[in-house]
């Protein structure tokens, strides 16, 4: 889900950490606010299930949109055939409504949580590090629980453990309040160091909502771009001042371009302590800066709809680049692009706010 050379955007990005571009690193489930809330939930269990369990990812992408078109719904669905109206929800998804809506429950569903192995692996998941193949390995060792999880932390990774350790913390939404403080600490050290750098907190935080899964910040420099080599000194040096002054409290993984962490705002007036929360930073060239910012935005319908219009208008984009395609449909060399609004420009589509970009 990081930066990857050449790779397309997805419709929705499988998280280890999130599917949502905007929220793809995140395993905590959004609070529901929808009329639907009962049917989202369904769906968005068996959409685990068939990413964990049964690794069927065309069933897991159907049902994570279906759930996604539904919790935007305004008002409260009374039959499979009124869902079957809206866009991604097909007939075999309807048929589960109706069961659903006639009956409050899903013979499938009580059927997977039935099965032990099953609701382990999904359980396992849970945990920052764990994703379906080594949950299902550990279940098949017989390790099912976060206490047999303890008792084995030999086995784990570096990663694992970590998510192991703050595994109640990882599980909490972060208030919007939160976030804006992390945001302010996280920028004003970025500027303290250079204040040629950039960089935004993207995900559904930019877009207004009221709680985020973890913190997702891309950054970039103007020294920095796809034609020069790597400087992981312009990373590397954003993470060792956010160590020093304890926000980053620790590291998952660190790369040229990629960081992986843990992160704690200081203590609370009372003198109690803040949840411990998930930070990534990704360092972008500036020449693809802001393909990166919108895209890693979202939301994932938002870049979905975005695209087909682009391709309609003779372009194709993904998170790194926009060019224009040729008679024979080869696409040509990179646009310049100094803002999200350009994107926009290029492929005659009225700008829209990250706020108005939930759908």
């Amino acid at each position: 889900m990081w930066l990857r050379l050449r790779r397309v955007w997805p419709l929705f990005r499988a998280s280890g950490v999130g599917a949502d571009p905007g929220a793809a690193m995140s395993k905590r489930k959004a609070p529901q606010e929808s009329p639907n809330a009962g049917i989202t939930d369904f769906l968005s269990e068996l959409a685990n299930y068939e990413r964990n369990v049964s690794r069927a990812v065309h069933k897991y992408n159907a049902y994570r949109k279906a759930a996604s078109v539904i919790s935007k719904y305004p008002s409260k669905i009374k039959s499979g055939a009124e869902a079957r109206k809206l866009e991604g929800v097909g007939a075999k998804i309807a048929e589960k409504i109706d069961e659903f809506l006639s009956t409050g429950k899903l013979r499938k569903l009580e059927k997977i949580r039935q099965d032990d192995t099953s609701s382990s692996i999904n359980f396992l998941t849970r945990v920052s590090g764990i994703g379906p193949s080594a949950a299902r390995k550990l279940v098949d060792e017989g390790i099912k629980t976060l206490e047999d999880l303890r008792k084995n932390e030999h086995k784990l990774n570096h990663h694992q453990r970590i998510g192991l350790k703050y595994f109640d913390d990882f599980e909490k939404r972060i208030p919007r309040e939160e976030m804006l403080q992390m945001q302010e600490i996280a920028l004003e050290e970025v500027k303290k160091l250079d204040s040629e750098y950039i960089a935004t907190v993207c995900g559904s935080f930019r877009r207004g909502a009221e709680s985020s899964g973890d913190m997702d910040i891309l950054l970039t420099h103007p020294s920095f771009t796809s034609e020069s080599t790597k400087q992981p000194k312009l990373l590397h040096q954003v993470v060792e001042q956010l160590e020093k002054i304890h926000f980053v409290t620790d590291t998952l993984s660190k790369g040229d371009t990629k960081f992986m962490g843990v992160c704690q705002l200081p203590n609370k007036e009372d003198g109690t302590n803040y949840p411990y929360r998930r930070i990534d930073i990704r360092l972008i060239p500036k020449d693809q800066y802001y393909c990166g910012v919108l895209y890693f935005t979202g939301s994932d319908l938002f870049n979905k709809n975005m695209r087909t219009h682009a391709l309609e208008m003779g372009f194709t984009i993904n998170e790194y680049t926009i060019r224009p395609l040729g008679v024979t449909g080869v696409a040509g060399e990179p646009l310049p692009v100094d803002s999200e609004k350009d994107i926009f420009d290029y492929i005659q589509w009225k700008y829209r706010e990250p706020k108005e970009r939930s759908e």
